[in-house]
């Protein structure tokens, strides 16, 4: 059992959650004074004298550029306020500021990292409705910020600790527009790709969420060579992940069924993650998506530690299907942050979440739901099977998830009816399943998920401590 419980500050207040900030627009943290302090913060702890790149360039000169933060959203209405913002808070340090407008929060780390900018930022709440927004960070290597960058600006934003400098004259940073990122993208993601394959004849169905993909991946499959169905790609501000991309995937299977699509390709707000439709209807997650692309990996002889992460929310069926291959499979706490993390310190180079969150290192920094539909494409087209045949290298065991709206996230420890059912039910379910209960590192919800082989009785026992959860800490009718 573990529960995800918030990083602690001076003061009790804190920031940054398991994947950066995050909560309703227009009210705290999410504030246009809040986000220029962040500003001011990131571009604090990118300078000379912070945790950013080294003094010293090519040949051991000191480097004299300005420091460059790239600056990238999603569609949501609210991003315009953030980006400005945060604009301002950076500018104020002296540091410039590379603006590239509505791009998935993969590109942005990949251009960050392209461009050589000190640090990237991205304005988006993922899969959360449009009231809802956040900021995430990427250091100039394109990786999320290490914890300790995260300290020093939650210090900073609380304690002010830059408010003393402020730069005048000519040292004030600059603002640009970055016309060409779409393209850069979308020449990125194609490289990705074998070039001895072509994406001619099939016929992919590509729900964008109304979110920060919608230009991105329909180009790129169509440059390709893929007929595209393009849905949910006519973002007002407003729509994004309305009734559309990976948290709702029927618009996306009907959208299949109507046209005798191949698949689809289901992505989230930012573009970060993708589920799949097979050509039969049926949702692909991204257990399946790990466990066919690391056998492939395996056989073609490019899984040189023999090791997937994932993280403990993944199906055990992930477990069983990489063991017959000889793949061992390492879990981490949920997030993507402690995949990556685990992946980097041990040299492996595929892990992922069962929610479609898949990283390919070889590629990119983070997870990338264009990227994980090109790789599932080119194992399509190289093996010459449909996805629905695929997906069968893996078995499910019965999983069931419940979530539970919580006033507050008193550690579940402290908590014994809960503590009570959890023990109950992992003593039912010894050696047949498992128990996981924690709190969303996101949302004001518990999570509780089981495994086992029968679902009614693992529904029943989840229920169990779904309801001792809420007479303890349930949301007022």
């Amino acid at each position: 059992m573990t529960s995800d419980r918030p990083r602690d500050v001076p003061g009790g207040q804190r920031l940054f959650g398991t994947d950066g900030i995050r909560g309703i627009a227009n009210q705290e943290p999410m504030t246009s004074e809040t986000s220029l302090r962040l500003g001011r913060a990131i571009a604090h702890v990118v300078g000379d004298d912070g945790l950013g790149k080294p003094a010293r360039g090519a040949l051991g000169r000191r480097r004299t550029h300005r420091r460059r933060i790239l600056v990238g959203k999603d569609t949501r209405l609210s991003g315009y306020m953030f980006e400005t913002a945060l604009a301002s808070g950076i500018c104020s340090m002296g540091a410039d500021v590379l603006l590239v407008g509505p791009l998935p929060t993969p590109g942005v780390a990949f251009l960050t990292r392209s461009m050589r900018a000190d640090a990237g930022v991205v304005i988006s709440a993922s899969h959360n409705p449009y009231q809802d927004n956040g900021i995430k960070f990427f250091s100039s290597d394109g990786f999320k910020l290490p914890d300790e960058w995260e300290r020093r600006m939650e210090a900073m934003v609380w304690g002010g600790e830059h408010d003393g400098h402020r730069p005048v004259a000519t040292e004030i940073g600059k603002a640009y527009r970055i016309d060409d990122a779409l393209g850069r993208t979308i020449d990125f993601l194609k490289s990705t790709f074998p070039s001895h394959l072509t994406l001619e004849g099939l016929k992919i169905v590509v729900d964008c969420a109304n979110g920060a993909g919608y230009r991105v991946a329909p180009e790129v499959l169509t440059e390709l060579g893929a007929e595209v169905v393009p849905v949910a790609v006519e973002p007002d501000g407003t729509n994004i992940n309305l009734d559309c991309g990976s948290v709702y995937p029927e618009k996306a299977r009907a959208a299949l069924r109507e046209h005798g699509a191949d698949l689809a390709v289901c992505l989230d707000g930012d573009a970060d993650r993708a589920l799949f439709i097979d050509e039969k209807g049926d949702l692909v997650d991204g257990d399946e998506i790990l466990a066919m692309c690391a056998v492939e990996l395996k056989r073609t002889g490019r899984l040189p530690t023999g090791t997937v992460v994932a993280t403990v929310m993944s199906n055990m069926g992930l477990d069983v299907a990489l063991r017959g291959h000889g793949i061992e499979v390492l879990r981490t706490a949920i997030g993507d942050r402690y995949v990556v993390e685990a992946m980097r310190r041990d040299g492996h180079n595929l892990g992922g979440e069962q929610s479609g969150h898949l990283v390919f290192l070889d590629h990119n920094t983070t997870g990338d739901g264009c990227l994980t539909a090109l790789q599932v494409l080119a194992l399509m087209t190289e093996r010459e099977r449909p996805l629905g045949e695929l997906r069968r290298i893996m078995g499910k065991l019965p999983q069931v998830i419940v979530n539970v709206p919580v006033r507050e996230k008193r550690p579940l420890s402290e908590l014994a009816q809960v503590q009570a059912r959890i023990a109950e039910s992992e003593h039912l379910l010894d050696g047949r399943g498992r128990v996981l209960v924690r709190y969303s590192g996101t949302e004001p919800l518990a999570r509780v998920m089981l495994e086992g082989e029968s679902e009614d009785e693992i529904r029943r026992l989840a229920q169990g401590i779904a309801d001792a959860i809420e007479s303890n800490l349930g949301v007022p009718a």
